[in-house]
């Protein structure tokens, strides 16, 4: 599944036109970005691309997240950009994990786009789809130029440990990231996402989050106890890793390959 999901501006739980880390999707496949990170779809607040199930994605040999893997990302839209050759295979694990990648940009460091899957793929192949994606499929955003390379941040989310909540509050803020299912006021199933630091960064709570969520979803109703209630909710955690064009320029000349 390919969903959207961060942001960087603090948010009001009521405005569903811009949030951070979130994706949603329509329960059919399609996913949509918000002002956070996301990927197409029915509702303009995730950029998710929905595949058809979850992932347990569970960590099997320590930390998996390496700095190596935003500088593959740096590769991959350099050379896309350039219209030059693809960079070689990258030296980190190729194991299955669902990701995302997201794009920020200037000292601020705006989001440029963000897009990523549920559904594990092997590593290298995966980032190399999600960086173009990310970078120029984001519906929120024009597409990234070749100017704009300097000033750039990649981060890269390696998803593990997806676990069926008991209901809506049983997750920790700061800890886990949330994947929630819910039927839409037209009683559509719908699904929407926010990774583990969109809480954390917006200084929301649990209901907030959920009730912010809801929104990104497309739930346009009254959200009540018995709406947060009836909600499907799945917990999950992230490594991330974080690089700058500037980390990645000094990683290649002290590599010899600039």
């Amino acid at each position: 599944m390919s969903a959207g999901c961060c942001g960087t501006k603090k948010q009001k739980t009521t405005n569903s036109s811009s949030s951070s880390c979130n994706g949603t999707d329509d329960g059919n496949g399609s996913s949509s970005s918000s002002n956070t990170h996301f990927a197409q779809g029915t509702s303009s607040s995730t950029g998710l691309h929905h595949h058809s199930h979850l992932t347990n994605g569970n960590a099997r040999n320590g930390t998996v997240a390496h700095p190596e893997m935003g500088f593959y990302c740096f590769d991959v839209l350099y050379s896309h950009l350039h219209s030059s050759e693809p960079p070689k295979a990258p030296r980190f694990t190729n194991e299955e994990y669902p990701l995302f990648v997201t794009w920020a940009i200037g000292k601020d460091k705006r989001l440029r786009g963000c897009i990523g899957t549920f559904s594990a793929m092997n590593l290298h192949s995966g980032l190399r789809e999600y960086a173009v994606t990310s970078a120029f499929k984001d519906s929120r955003f024009s597409p990234i130029t070749a100017d704009e390379l300097s000033k750039l941040h990649v981060s890269v989310s390696i998803l593990t440990n997806f676990e069926d909540a008991e209901d809506h509050m049983d997750w920790e803020v700061g800890t886990h990231g949330i994947r929630i299912e819910f039927h839409s006021d037209r009683g559509s199933r719908r699904t929407a996402t926010y990774l583990p630091e969109v809480a954390t960064e917006q200084g929301w709570d649990r209901i907030q989050t959920i009730d912010s969520l809801l929104r990104k979803g497309g739930f346009k109703g009254l959200v009540t106890h018995d709406v947060r209630r009836n909600i499907k909710l799945v917990r999950y955690r992230s490594e991330k890793v974080s690089v700058s064009w500037q980390d990645y320029w000094t990683h290649w000349k002290n590599n010899g390959k600039c």
